[in-house]
C-alpha cells in the first residue's frame, strides 16, 4: 500500500494514530465503515432469520459497529480538540451519512424481527444480564426509531434526524466561532488593575500570539472568568460580560453574525415533530423514555421543590452581596457584571479565601498524582504513564490503568489545556469500549479526558484553581465509569447504556474527594516550598465551599427548568417561546440581577448541540444520588475499603447493564434522599418549606 493510499482510520487495532489523520481520510473511512456495517446487518439477518442467536446475528453486527464507532470517535474527537476549517467540513460531510445509517438501523424491520425472536426464545434465558439488557435496549430503541411507523412517516423520521444532526452541528460551530470571534484588547495595564499576575501573563501571551501590544482577553473561560472576578474597572467588566452573554445571537458586539435563534427555532420544531411522530406528547416525554425519571411531572416537581427550598437562602445571599457592594462604594444597584467581582471580595473578607492565591499549591503534576492516589486507595487500581504514544497535541498525556493483579484494564488520554481550535468546557468521551472481539481477544476500554485549563507558560508548570481541580475530579469520575467496567458487551459497557440522568453520578460523586482534608494534604504542594496547603488555608477553602451555594443551586435549576419546560410546552402554533419561558422560569427561581439583552440560550450547547435536550435536569438528579452515595463514605470513612469496593461493584463496574436505581439501593441500602444534596450544599431549608 502506498503512503497515498494509507488511511490511519482504517488501522484502528491498537491506539489510534491521531497525528496521521487528515481531513481527506475521513469521508472515505466513515462511508466504508457504514457500508460494511449495513452489509453485515443485511447478510446475517437474511442468513439466520429462521434460527437467530446471539452468536450468529448480534455478535457479528456488534463487531462491525465497533469498527464504525472507533472511526467516528476519532473523527468527532479531533473535530472538538483540533478544529480547523478543513476538518470541520470533512466532519460535517459525514453527519448526513451517520444520521442515515442510524435511521436505517433503527427502522430495519428484519433486524427487529430477529431480535424479537431471540428475546422470545429459550436461549434468551441463558444469556448474561448484559446481553439481555443489550437486546431489551435495542428493542426499545427500535420503537423510538419509528419501527412501527408507516413507510411515509419512517421517511419523514429519517429526514428529521438528518436535519437535526446538521442543525445541532451548525449551532455548536456558531458558538465556537462567536467565542473566538471576539477579543478585548487592552494597552493600558491600569485598566485591568486587580487581575492576578498569572492572568496578566496569559493575556500578554495571547496578545503576542496575535502580534499585538499589551493584553488580549478572550471569551474562553480561563480568560473570561478571572477578568469578571478580579478586574476593578467596572466599564470593562460590563463590556466583556455583554460580549459573553450575547454570543451567537442578535445582540452584542457581533450581533447577527453567528445568530443561533433560527437554529433554535428549527431544532425545537423538528424535535417536537419527531416526538409526535413516535406517539409522544412532547419531546420531554420522548426524552424520559430512556431515563430514570419516567414522568415529566416528577422532573418539574423535583426541580421546583429544590428551587422552593433554596430560594429563601438565595435571596438572603444576594441581599447580603448588594449591601456589601454598597459598603465598598458601589452606587446604585448591583449589576450582573458585578456579581463575581463583589462575591470574590466578600468571600475573601469572610474566609480569607482567594481562589487565585491557591494556584501556587495546585501544580498540575501534583494534582494528577493525587487524583490517581485517590482512585488507587478507593478501588485498588494503579496508574502508569504510557510513553511513545501518538497523540493529537504535544500537551496530551496517556496512561494505563491496572487492577490489583497488575493486569491492564484500560487506557486514557488527558488533554488539559485551553488552545485555539479546541471546544470550550470539560468532558470525558469514549475512544473504545470494553468488549470481546470476534477473534476471542478482549478489547480494553479507552477514554478521552478533556479540560480547558490555563496552559503552561514560559516553561513553567500550569497551576490550577481549586475549582479546576474539582472539574478534573468530575471528569475523571466519568473516566472511571468507562475504565473500571467489567461488562464486555459494547452497548452496555462503561458509560454506554447508562440512563442520562444517572450518568453524572460517578463524576459528581468523585468531586467530593477534592474537598476532603485527607486528600488535599497529598493533592497540594507549594511550587517553591513543596509544603501542602497550610491548615488555615485548607480550613478557609472548605468553609468557603458553600459560599453563595443557594445562588449557584438556583442558577442550575434555572437552566434545568428552562430546558425541560421548553421541550415539554412546545406548541407549533405558538413557536419556540424561548424568552417567554425563560422569563417565567427566572421569575420563579432567579435571585441575581439580570441583563435584559442577555441571550444565554443562543450558546446553550448542552441542549441545542449536546445530548442534554430535556435532560439538563440530570445534573441535579444525579447530584442527589452522588451526595447521598458519598454520605456512606462520610459515615464509614472516606477511604473505607468495603465502601470503595461496593461503589465500584454496584455503580462503576456494571455500566448500563443494571438498572442504576437497583445499583444505588444495593450500594446504599435504601432509595436516595433529596435532603442529602441540600445538606451537602449548606442550604438550610426554612421550616415552612421543609
Amino acid at each position: 500500500m502506498s503512503d497515498q493510499d494509507f488511511n490511519p482510520l482504517l488501522q484502528l487495532q491498537g491506539l489510534p494514530i491521531f497525528s496521521l489523520v487528515k481531513p481527506e481520510h475521513i469521508q472515505s473511512a466513515v462511508k466504508g465503515a457504514i457500508d460494511h456495517s449495513m452489509h453485515v446487518v443485511k447478510t446475517v439477518v437474511k442468513e439466520h432469520e429462521n434460527n437467530p442467536t446471539w452468536d450468529n446475528v448480534i455478535a457479528p453486527i456488534e463487531e462491525a459497529d465497533d469498527k464504525l464507532s472507533k472511526i467516528w470517535s476519532v473523527v468527532s474527537h479531533l473535530n472538538s480538540v483540533c478544529n480547523t476549517e478543513e476538518l470541520r467540513v470533512a466532519h460535517d460531510s459525514c453527519l448526513p451519512m451517520m444520521a442515515e445509517y442510524s435511521t436505517f438501523i433503527g427502522q430495519y424491520k428484519p433486524l427487529c424481527d430477529v431480535l424479537k425472536k431471540i428475546y422470545k426464545s429459550d436461549e434468551y434465558t441463558l444469556l448474561t444480564t448484559a446481553q439481555q439488557k443489550s437486546i431489551e435496549n435495542s428493542l426499545r430503541d427500535f420503537r423510538l426509531s419509528g419501527i412501527d411507523l408507516p413507510e411515509d412517516q419512517q421517511k419523514r423520521y429519517a429526514e428529521i434526524t438528518a436535519e437535526l444532526s446538521q442543525l445541532q452541528s451548525n449551532f455548536a460551530n456558531n458558538v465556537l466561532d462567536a467565542t473566538q470571534g471576539y477579543t478585548l484588547h487592552v494597552t493600558n495595564y491600569d485598566d485591568v488593575k486587580g487581575l492576578p499576575s498569572s492572568q496578566i501573563k496569559m493575556a500578554e501571551n495571547e496578545a503576542k500570539k496575535r502580534e499585538l501590544e499589551g493584553l488580549v482577553f478572550t471569551l474562553d473561560i480561563p480568560s473570561y472568568l478571572p477578568f469578571m472576578t478580579y478586574v476593578e474597572n467596572r466599564a470593562l467588566r460590563e463590556e466583556l460580560y455583554k460580549a459573553y452573554v450575547t454570543r451567537a445571537s442578535d445582540q452584542g458586539p457581533n450581533a447577527g453574525k453567528w445568530d443561533n435563534q433560527e437554529n433554535i427555532d428549527k431544532i425545537l420544531k423538528l424535535r417536537h415533530e419527531l416526538a409526535q411522530l413516535l406517539g409522544f406528547e412532547s419531546y420531554a416525554h420522548l426524552s424520559l423514555a430512556t431515563k430514570m425519571a419516567k414522568d415529566p411531572a416528577d422532573v418539574i416537581n423535583f426541580l421546583e421543590d429544590l428551587a422552593r427550598k433554596s430560594k429563601p437562602q438565595g435571596k438572603a445571599e444576594i441581599a447580603e452581596l448588594q449591601e456589601y457592594a454598597q459598603k465598598l462604594g458601589l452606587e446604585g444597584e448591583l449589576e450582573p457584571w458585578d456579581v463575581a467581582f463583589f462575591s470574590q471580595k466578600l468571600c475573601k473578607e469572610r474566609y480569607d479565601y482567594d481562589p487565585q492565591e491557591l494556584r501556587s499549591y495546585f501544580g498540575v503534576e501534583k494534582v494528577v498524582a493525587g487524583l490517581f492516589t485517590c482512585a488507587e486507595r478507593l478501588y485498588n487500581v494503579t496508574f502508569r504513564p504510557r510513553f511513545g504514544v501518538d497523540v493529537w497535541h504535544e500537551d496530551v498525556r496517556c496512561y494505563d490503568i491496572y487492577d490489583r493483579f497488575s493486569s491492564k484494564i484500560g487506557t486514557f488520554y488527558m488533554d488539559l489545556y485551553a488552545r485555539e481550535g479546541k471546544r470550550g468546557g470539560a468532558w470525558m468521551d469514549e475512544c473504545m469500549s470494553r468488549r470481546y472481539r470476534s477473534d476471542g481477544s478482549l478489547q480494553l476500554p479507552i477514554a478521552y479526558l478533556v479540560c480547558n485549563f490555563t496552559p503552561p507558560m514560559n516553561g513553567k508548570e500550569s497551576q490550577l484553581t481549586h475549582d479546576e481541580v474539582v472539574t478534573l475530579f468530575h471528569e475523571f469520575g466519568h473516566g472511571l465509569n468507562q475504565l473500571l467496567t467489567r461488562i464486555d458487551i459494547a452497548d452496555v459497557s462503561g458509560i454506554n447504556g447508562v440512563p442520562w440522568d444517572a450518568v453524572e453520578l460517578p463524576s459528581q460523586f468523585n468531586e467530593n474527594f477534592a474537598w476532603q482534608e485527607e486528600v488535599l494534604n497529598f493533592l497540594s504542594s507549594h511550587y517553591k516550598t513543596h509544603e501542602p496547603l497550610p491548615k488555615e488555608k485548607l480550613d478557609a477553602l472548605i468553609k468557603a465551599k458553600n459560599f453563595e451555594s443557594a445562588m449557584a443551586m438556583l442558577r442550575q435549576l434555572e437552566f434545568a427548568l428552562f430546558d425541560f419546560r421548553l421541550h415539554l410546552e412546545y406548541d407549533p402554533q405558538k413557536g419556540s417561546r424561548v424568552y417567554e419561558i425563560l422569563n417565567e422560569v427566572k421569575d420563579l427561581v432567579a435571585v441575581t440581577p439580570q441583563y435584559a439583552q442577555a441571550r444565554f440560550p443562543d450558546s446553550f450547547t448542552h441542549i441545542f448541540a449536546g445530548g442534554y435536550a430535556a435532560g439538563y435536569y440530570s445534573y441535579k438528579w444525579a447530584e442527589v444520588l452522588a451526595a447521598d452515595a458519598f454520605g456512606r463514605f462520610e459515615e464509614e470513612g472516606i477511604f473505607n475499603a468495603q465502601a470503595g469496593k461496593d461503589f465500584r461493584d454496584y455503580i462503576l463496574a456494571v455500566g448500563g447493564a443494571i438498572d442504576p436505581m437497583k445499583g444505588f439501593i444495593s450500594f446504599r441500602g435504601r432509595k436516595p434522599q433529596v435532603d442529602a444534596l441540600l445538606r451537602q450544599s449548606g442550604i438550610t431549608v426554612p421550616a415552612s418549606e421543609a
